[in-house]
C-alpha cells in the first residue's frame, strides 16, 4: 500500500510525548509529574453518586443528545452561582452542551466554527490537542507566544504581537486561562484587550476555562463576562480537573443558542454521547458547598509552594504559576538547554519525570530550556519528589 495510513497534517502529532514519559516512568519506578492527573480521587460523595445511578439504571443507555437535564440544569446555575454577579447566565435548554470532556468540547467547537483555511490564533505553549483540532477542522494555527518575564516570575501576553496577528482570515481566537503549562491568569487588562480585539475584528472565541476553580491569586474572570463577548464565545469546562475525576471525561459548553447548536452538529458525530451514570454524578457535584471548591484551591495553594520551593533548592529558575497545577521551570541555572534531553534523562538521574515544554510550541527554541512539573500529588509524593531532585544541585 502505498498511500499513506495518517492523513499528513496528523501524523506530526504521533504518540504524544505525554505517553512517552508516563511508560518511562513506569520503566524507571520514578515519581510522575509529568502527566497532569491526580493520584487520589475525588469526593466520595460524588463517587457514591455515581454508583447510586448505576444501580437505579439511570444512565446506562443512551443520555439525551445535549446532555442530561439535571446537569445542564446543574452548569447554568454553577454559572449563575460564580459568576452571576459578573452578569452571566446561561438557559439549561438551550445554551449548555455536554461533551466527553473538554477534549472533546474544543475538537467539535473547531470543527463546527471553522472552515478550511480559516486562520486560529492561539497562546503559545499551547495544550497539544488545540493543534490538532485545528488541524482536523482544516484550519491555520497562528501562534502568539506568552514570554516568560525572570524579574516577574511569571508570563505575559504580547498584545502588541495578538493585535498583528490578526488578518482578515482570521475567524477565532482560541484562548486558555488559567493557562495550561505556564500557570498564567491573565489579567483583567488583558482579557479587556482581547475582548475589544474579538469585537473590532468580529471574531469568535473558544476559550478553555477548565483550571477556572484552581487560581490562587485574584480571581478567575470569564471572558464572556466582558463587554460584547457573551455572543461571541463558546466557553469550555470539565469535571475532571475541578473534582478529580479526569478518567470520567465528562466536560460542558457554555454558549449562545446558535453557537451550542453548531457545536452539537459537531460533537454528535464524534462520540455522540457518552459518561451517562456519570453525568448524574458530576451534577450533584456541582452543587457542593463554597467550601469544597476553596478547600481545593487551597490544598493545590499548598502543593504548590512545596514543589515549587523543592525545585528552586535543586537549581532550577520557577516561574510560579498563579492558576493551574503546573509549574515551569527554566533548566538552564542547571547547565542545561534541552528540555527533552533533560527530560528523558530525569528519571534515571532523580527518579522523576517531567515534560519538556517545546511540545507546546510551534517556535521549539522559544521553549526548548523550559520544563514543566505537576503538583496535583500527595504531599508525600512532592516532598519525595523535592529530595530527589536535590541530587542535581550537588551535580
Amino acid at each position: 500500500m502505498d498511500r499513506p495510513l495518517l492523513n499528513r497534517r496528523l501524523a506530526e502529532f504521533g504518540t504524544t510525548i505525554f505517553a512517552e514519559m508516563s511508560a518511562l516512568a513506569v520503566r524507571t519506578g520514578s515519581l510522575n509529574l509529568g502527566q497532569g492527573f491526580p493520584d487520589a480521587d475525588g469526593p466520595e460523595e460524588v463517587r457514591e453518586a455515581a454508583v447510586r445511578a448505576l444501580r437505579d439504571g439511570r444512565g446506562n443507555q443512551y443520555p439525551p443528545g445535549p446532555g442530561i437535564p439535571e446537569l445542564r440544569a446543574a452548569v447554568a446555575a454553577h454559572q449563575e452561582r460564580f459568576y452571576g454577579h459578573l452578569g452571566l447566565s446561561y438557559d439549561p435548554d438551550t445554551e449548555v452542551l455536554v461533551t466527553a470532556g473538554a477534549t472533546e468540547a474544543i475538537a467539535a467547537s473547531l470543527l463546527a466554527l471553522l472552515e478550511p483555511g480559516d486562520e486560529v490564533i492561539a497562546l503559545e505553549p499551547y495544550y497539544d490537542s488545540y493543534a490538532a483540532c485545528i488541524a482536523m477542522a482544516g484550519g491555520r494555527r497562528v501562534p502568539v507566544t506568552l514570554r516568560p518575564h525572570p524579574e516577574s516570575g511569571s508570563y505575559r501576553l504580547d498584545l502588541d504581537e495578538l493585535r498583528d496577528a490578526i488578518t482578515d482570515k482570521t475567524r477565532l481566537i482560541l484562548l486558555n486561562t488559567p493557562h495550561n503549562p505556564t500557570g498564567t491568569v491573565l489579567t483583567p487588562e488583558e482579557l479587556s484587550a482581547v475582548a475589544r480585539l474579538a469585537v473590532e475584528r468580529d471574531l469568535l472565541v473558544v476559550t478553555d476555562e477548565v483550571y477556572e476553580h484552581l487560581v490562587f491569586e485574584g480571581e478567575h474572570l470569564p471572558l464572556a463576562s466582558f463587554p460584547g463577548m457573551r455572543e461571541r464565545t463558546v466557553t469550555i469546562s470539565s469535571a475532571g480537573k475541578t473534582f478529580s475525576f479526569t478518567g470520567w471525561k465528562v466536560g460542558w459548553i457554555t454558549a449562545p443558542a446558535e453557537l451550542v447548536a453548531a457545536v452539537r452538529s459537531a460533537k454528535q458525530f464524534l462520540t455522540y454521547v457518552s459518561a451517562g451514570p456519570f453525568q448524574y454524578a458530576v451534577a450533584e457535584a456541582l452543587a457542593l458547598p463554597d467550601s469544597y471548591f476553596t478547600g481545593l484551591r487551597d490544598d493545590l495553594r499548598t502543593k504548590r509552594d512545596v514543589l515549587a520551593a523543592g525545585l528552586t533548592d535543586a537549581g532550577f529558575q520557577v516561574f510560579r504559576p498563579t492558576g493551574t497545577y503546573f509549574i515551569t521551570t527554566d533548566i538552564r541555572p542547571l547547565g542545561e538547554t534541552d528540555g527533552f534531553a533533560f527530560c528523558r534523562a530525569l528519571p534515571e538521574r532523580a527518579g522523576v519525570v517531567a515534560i519538556p515544554n517545546a511540545v507546546f510550541y510551534d517556535h521549539k527554541d522559544e521553549g526548548a530550556p523550559f520544563v514543566r512539573f505537576a503538583f496535583c500529588k500527595s504531599i508525600e509524593v512532592l516532598q519525595e519528589a523535592a529530595g530527589r531532585l536535590k541530587a542535581l544541585a550537588s551535580g
